[in-house]
């Protein structure tokens, strides 16, 4: 081999690897940071970038895009001296490479340390109940103290959000009795609401339905004493175009009577007051035909002697009165004892009636 092109193949491979260690290639979205001679001396930018080939050195390479940062469950003592163990979830991102790279050995580390401590800050103040409700608060704290603490490192922590708090096994427990008493609670309120409404539209239809049927009852009773006021009407008028004699309704009066105790539920029945005007209009009525139609009784002798004194004279008229008021009371009397015998007879037929079950009443007290 020609000794002259053995240096120019060792030049040539020389400049291939300055050039090569000379340019740098940074994909999108990255940030390397470059040393001169172990001093930071810039970052590149994504694209082509030209760096001294021995001179300078590529360090770190850091991923500027948005991270998440999800850290283990680590315990946690409420301020009512309960342990829980919380996990959250970080979405932070570099703003600058070079403080992410040489102002904090480890970011991660450190954002994880930081958050853990100001977890039991924030939850030693809160108890369980209010540790489990207020999520929103304890992100927001978190995220507060984490931003202000991380600022320096060249890190924005966007989001702090708590992926799990895990109450002890006996409190889990508890609760679960809780929220089924809970619901138990609203399951039996519910029913009692639904019994309570179907008991207040029973009573609204009941009480419809009474108004309904009280107002039928009175349109009835309306129209029944309609019908009965003008039946009583028709018979007053009948009776006065007829001209009927008092005397003939005093008979009529007297003749219905009987039917008073015709009911086999009477065990008693009482004599109306009219009963006397009845049989006073009747026996006038018979007073009157006696009147006329009877013979005028003949004159009576002359007393003589001592019982001239102690008989007293009687003249015509006085005679004449008698005799009327003779007939009168006979036809009274008269009237009476069949106003009596009817009112017999009807006691009769009730006692006929109650004979029989008077009769087994006796059997059966007697068996």
């Amino acid at each position: 081999m020609d000794p002259v092109v053995i240096p120019l193949l060792v030049a040539a491979l020389v400049v291939v690897f300055l050039v090569a260690s000379t340019v740098r290639i940074v994909p999108q979205a990255r940030r390397y940071n470059v040393e001169r001679f172990g001093r930071y001396r810039r970052t590149l930018q994504p694209g082509l970038n030209l760096v001294l080939p021995v001179a300078d050195r590529i360090n770190t390479k850091l991923d500027v895009r948005e991270q998440v940062y999800s850290s283990d469950p680590r315990p946690v003592i409420t301020e009512d001296n309960l342990v829980v163990n919380i996990d959250t979830v970080l979405y932070y991102q570099i703003t600058d490479p070079r403080a992410a790279a040489y102002e904090v050995a480890d970011y991660l580390q450190a954002i994880d340390q930081l958050t853990v401590t100001t977890l039991r800050n924030v939850i030693g103040s809160m108890d369980l109940e209010e540790t489990l409700t207020s999520r929103e608060e304890i992100n927001s704290r978190l995220r507060a103290v984490l931003d202000d603490a991380t600022g320096k490192w060249g890190i924005r922590v966007n989001r702090v959000e708590i992926k799990a708090i895990d109450p002890p096994a006996t409190i889990k427990e508890a609760m679960e009795k809780q929220m089924r008493a809970e619901r138990d609670k609203r399951a039996a309120i519910l029913h009692a609401e639904g019994e309570r409404q179907a008991k207040i539209l029973t009573a609204e239809g009941t009480r419809q339905k009474d108004i309904l049927e009280a107002q039928g009852t009175q349109q009835a009773m309306i129209l029944r004493a309609d019908g009965e006021a003008k039946a009583v009407e028709l018979v007053f008028q009948a009776v006065h175009r007829n001209n009927a004699d008092a005397k003939v309704l005093a008979y009529k009066y007297l003749e219905t009577l009987p039917h008073l105790a015709g009911s086999d539920n009477n065990t008693f029945w009482v004599i109306p007051g009219e009963l006397t005007e009845a049989i006073r209009t009747v026996t006038s009525a018979f007073g009157d035909q006696s009147t006329t139609g009877a013979p005028r009784p003949a004159p009576a002798e002359e007393p003589t002697g001592s019982d001239a004194h102690r008989v007293p004279q009687l003249d015509a008229a006085s005679a004449a009165g008698a005799a009327v008021s003779l007939d009168a009371a006979t036809a009274a009397d008269e009237a009476g004892k069949q106003a009596a015998a009817a009112v017999s007879d009807a006691k009769a037929e009730a006692e006929a009636a109650q004979s029989p079950q008077s009769s087994r009443r006796a059997r059966a007290s007697d068996e």
